[in-house]
């Protein structure tokens, strides 16, 4: 191995240090690169070792090789030959002379490829034989594969294993109240995934804990009528769970409103719908729309009668917005006229969140 040197720059093959002077242990004042000009640095970052000092090489060999980029040079140097450098019990084969390059690099990959093992610590670099065997495989923290000569590490598929413990603050009771009215009172495990996945701009990154002290909930999820009821349709796309509302005044404003939409949602998505389920009513089952979706190739499927749990998405979804509707009226004490807002609020909020 290399004398280990006394001095502590950080260097990379593709930015020179910007420092003027360095100070070694015993306190000399010198050029940085002086003081690297005799000394090889072990880079993990270089794919291949080399050097810009031909007279360190045994068994040159010229070759008319490509270029490497580095900070002094952003032209790049041109590769001019290979060689070997012998350091002892360990040789460096096929060693880059790079003519204009100002550091000797050794590149931890192309050591890996003589079947060596490298081991860097906060002290030294060592340079194992092929015969070196871990003693404890429970000294393994990481293992991370090697590609295009480089050891990457996948940060989308780190998951933390059961000894591992990730901290999330605790969020006050006001907090947690005023976020959940903010997100139209949706639950507080769906609140928690959105933070922890910092899918709400300005939400924290805290644990929301549900006291089961909203009222406007408790009011919302009531199933007496405390208002009369009103005609609503929504339409729900079944794999993505996307959905629409539309209001309307009568139930025969149905057909329009829907071949309209029918319409417009092919020439949006450039999709064609095939199948329309719904229930027995008149407002889907009448003459208009039969002939509209025979003419469209629509297939038209209703549920048998006295029996919701056939259409049981759009049947929970209509559900689903109502109450959140009442909900919101209770909370915000506004008056039964804005119920049509805060549909419109609680389908925008359920499909931006509940379905992450």
């Amino acid at each position: 191995l290399p004398q280990a040197s006394n001095f502590h720059p950080t260097v990379t093959t593709t930015k020179a240090p910007h420092v003027n002077a360095i100070k070694s242990v015993n306190g000399n004042w010198g050029n940085p690169h002086h003081a690297l000009k005799y000394k090889g640095v072990i880079d993990s970052g270089c794919l291949r070792h080399m050097t810009g000092n031909m007279s360190y090489l045994t068994t040159f060999k010229e070759i008319n090789g490509g270029y490497v980029a580095f900070g002094g040079n952003p032209k790049g140097g041109k590769i001019r030959g290979k060689g070997k450098i012998r350091t002892g019990k360990l040789d460096f084969d096929d060693v880059y002379f790079v003519k204009d390059l100002k550091f000797n690099l050794f590149s931890v990959s192309q050591m890996c490829d003589k079947k060596n093992i490298v081991l860097l610590t906060n002290i030294e670099c060592i340079v194992l034989s092929s015969n070196f065997k871990l003693p404890n495989e429970n000294h393994v923290l990481l293992r991370v594969p090697r590609e295009n000569n480089m050891y990457n590490v996948d940060l989308k598929n780190i998951v933390p294993s059961g000894d591992l413990t990730c901290l999330f603050a605790k969020a006050t009771l006001d907090e947690s109240n005023l976020w959940h009215r903010r997100l139209g009172h949706i639950n507080f495990k769906t609140t928690n995934k959105l933070g922890k996945g910092n899918l709400v701009k300005g939400l924290p990154s805290k644990s929301f804990e549900n006291n089961y002290t909203c009222v406007s909930c408790k009011k919302g999820n009531q199933h007496k009528a405390s208002c009369k009821s009103k005609p609503i349709g929504s339409v729900s796309q079944p794999l993505q769970r996307a959905t629409w509302v539309f209001f309307l005044a009568t139930k025969d404003e149905n057909s329009p409103i829907l071949k309209t939409f029918i319409t417009g949602i092919e020439n949006q998505l450039s999709l064609k719908v095939k199948i329309i389920r719904s229930d027995n009513g008149t407002e889907f089952k009448n003459q208009d729309l039969n002939q509209f979706c025979r003419m469209k190739g629509i297939k038209m499927e209703f549920s048998v009668a006295i029996t919701p749990q056939q259409n049981g998405i759009t049947k929970s979804k209509n559900k689903t917005l109502i109450e959140a509707d009442r909900t919101m009226l209770a909370d915000s004490l506004l008056p039964i006229p804005f119920w049509d807002e805060a549909v419109n609020t609680a389908c925008y909020v359920h499909v931006t969140t509940v379905n992450f």
